[in-house]
């Protein structure tokens, strides 16, 4: 495939599988944003307001992670029920194309809920050059890893409903136990380093900076840079030498 058919297909796929959507069913967007929000609402009401800039950050955060482990569910759909991916390998589409393709539409989807964060962000006056690189930088690399992870896994999966059991069980693990709406030192002292074992935590301890709460030293933030960006590489790696491509 040339260059210019690959992207072809790559926003096709977008539009079909991220506007599309949107379009015949505007409330999907309240599914995309139900969960953000409602933790938002809770650990701001439970803090008396004290955590709305951890609660802001935390919400992008896990969007980013839901988006991108939502593709999961629509792989398999497309997989198992519809055949489509069939078509796709039987195709000169690339495995990265369609991957690609599948993955932007999922973050299209969220933009007019992402926005919804942003414009937190933007009103509570931390809105400065580099927080929004770091912002950016951040929610790039988390959707980056989230795709990859739920592409790996919808292809193993023999029926979509089987997602249904994975998805809540990765977003407790990658946004509700780690420190992603609250800060790190609330956690117990004995249960703090297994925070560390979440590539989401480095991610949230760098969007402290974007969202006026110091973030970390300049060598913390190298750290969390380097640690976040090789969680995305290796997950990027694994998908590209695990994922079930073709039918064994």
């Amino acid at each position: 495939m040339s260059e210019r058919h690959r992207l072809r297909a790559i926003l096709t796929l977008a539009y079909l599988n991220g506007v599309v959507p949107i379009r015949t069913q505007p409330l999907y967007l309240l599914n995309v944003i139900a969960s953000p929000l409602s933790f938002l609402f809770f650990v701001t009401i439970a803090s008396n307001g004290v955590l709305l800039d951890y609660a802001v950050g935390g919400g992008m955060i896990m969007m980013m992670l839901s988006v991108g482990t939502s593709l999961q569910t629509d792989i398999s759909h497309y997989k198992q029920d519809l055949k489509f991916q069939d078509v796709v390998v039987a195709s000169p589409v690339e495995a990265w194309v369609y991957v690609g393709g599948m993955a932007l539409s999922e973050l299209v989807y969220s933009l007019p809920g992402l926005a919804v964060f942003v414009f937190l962000w933007a009103i509570n006056g931390w809105v400065t050059l580099p927080a929004a690189l770091t912002l950016a930088g951040v929610l790039l690399l988390v959707w980056s890893f989230a795709s990859a992870l739920g592409f790996t896994l919808a292809t193993y999966f023999e029926d979509v409903r089987e997602t249904f059991v994975f998805s809540p069980l990765i977003s407790l693990g990658l946004s509700v136990l780690p420190p992603v709406y609250y800060p790190i030192q609330h956690l117990p002292a004995a249960v703090r380093p297994f925070a560390y074992l979440s590539p989401t935590t480095y991610a949230a301890d760098l969007m402290h900076g974007a969202v006026g709460l110091g973030g970390p030293t300049f060598t913390g933030a190298l750290i969390d840079w380097a640690v976040l960006l090789g969680f995305t590489l290796g997950l990027l790696f694994l998908a590209s030498v695990k994922a079930r491509w073709r039918e064994p």
